[in-house]
């Protein structure tokens, strides 16, 4: 497959830069695999596709205030953006500057802190700070906008680019799917006999690293810390047991399900706990052996993401909808509208991970 193959023309004018007035006031777009049939509706009407019986997957990732500001000993602004933390006081991150930073290299943060450059790792950095990187971000950081939004963050962002479900902190980038859910609607689908479950998959600042080979199927994406709990692995048993579907929302609920389950298939159990790294790129041809049901925003042309779409979708259809959303000026990325979508026959494995 070509990164050609998952283009489509986006008017710059339909990506969200700000986020609605409420959370469930986007619209859905609805997208049946099976068929291609489109539908308009909005999120607030969610209960609708959503059935008695089915389960939501959430990702209950935390963002934290990711990107900080310093100074090399020249003078030169430097910005560092977490990738993740890998000890107390060692993390990766991307560091931009007029010039790159070398290995051994000072800079100076704010608070009087200070960081040095241990490494390069590929396009990252692995930093040593003289304090510990978590408390100097939450008082120093700033929350991460994604880089197509184009504006400085607001105190706004700082609520709304943060689902109400977020608990265990550790994402630069929000699950945005997530971001359409207030308390009520939750409530309302509990009430409605929608069971809800939480996988942690803490996004890091690669989800917005665009496909840069030509050839999909070379593409490697970074590392993300997964877990999923023996209380998810029971509730997908009991979703199966009852009829329902498993719902995930976000792809990052897509594949931190999708991860737990491959793994567990390679020791030839059903779906088991896991705690663990993935970099799992899903494209075309993957077989999906948990998910039943998509809730995502709608992606960047040639990016990972939509890619994973259309794996579950199908190519054709996923493109067909696209088109559709930007005909009838849908919002785009990561404050944008929300697409429904059920799996192409293509899509699904043989049996379930359960």
């Amino acid at each position: 497959m070509r990164r050609s193959d998952f283009h489509y023309d986006l008017p710059q004018e339909l990506i969200a830069h700000a986020p609605l007035p409420e959370r469930r006031a986007s619209r859905l777009l609805v997208l049946g695999g099976e068929t291609g049939r489109i539908e308009n509706r909005l999120f607030a009407v969610l209960p609708t596709p959503v059935a008695p019986g089915d389960l939501l997957v959430l990702n209950d990732t935390a963002v934290v205030p990711a990107r900080v500001f310093g100074r090399k000993p020249t003078g030169g602004r430097v910005e560092l953006l977490l990738e993740r933390v890998i000890a107390p006081r060692r993390a990766l991150m991307h560091a931009r500057a007029s010039h790159g930073p070398r290995a051994g290299e000072r800079i100076e943060l704010p608070g009087g802190a200070s960081a040095t450059v241990a490494a390069r790792r590929g396009e990252l950095f692995e930093i040593e700070l003289d304090r510990d990187v978590e408390p100097l971000l939450r008082e120093h950081g700033e929350v991460p906008l994604p880089p197509y939004i184009g504006r400085a963050p607001s105190p706004e962002d700082a609520e709304r680019y943060q689902t109400v479900f977020a608990r265990a902190p550790g994402a630069v980038a929000a699950p945005t799917a997530g971001l359409h859910f207030d308390g009520d609607l939750l409530a309302e689908l509990g009430a409605r006999g929608v069971a809800s479950a939480f996988v942690t998959l803490h996004v890091g600042a690669g989800t917005f690293a665009p496909v840069r080979a030509d050839e999909v199927e070379t593409h490697v994406l970074h590392a993300e810390r997964v877990e999923v709990s023996a209380d998810v692995c029971e509730a997908i048993a009991a979703c199966r047991e009852r009829g329902g579907r498993v719902v995930a929302v976000g792809t990052t609920s897509v594949r931190a399900l999708e991860t737990a389950a491959l793994a567990a298939a390679e020791r030839g159990q059903p779906l088991e706990p896991y705690s663990g790294e993935t970099r799992l790129f899903i494209y075309p041809g993957f077989r999906f052996r948990v998910v039943d049901a998509l809730l995502t925003n709608l992606h960047l042309p040639e990016s990972s993401l939509l890619m994973l779409v259309a794996a579950f979708a199908g190519r054709d259809a996923t493109l067909a909808a696209y088109r559709h959303a930007v005909a009838q000026r849908y919002r785009f990325f990561s404050y944008g509208d929300a697409m429904w979508i059920t799996p192409a026959r293509a899509a699904r494995a043989d049996t379930h991970a359960v």
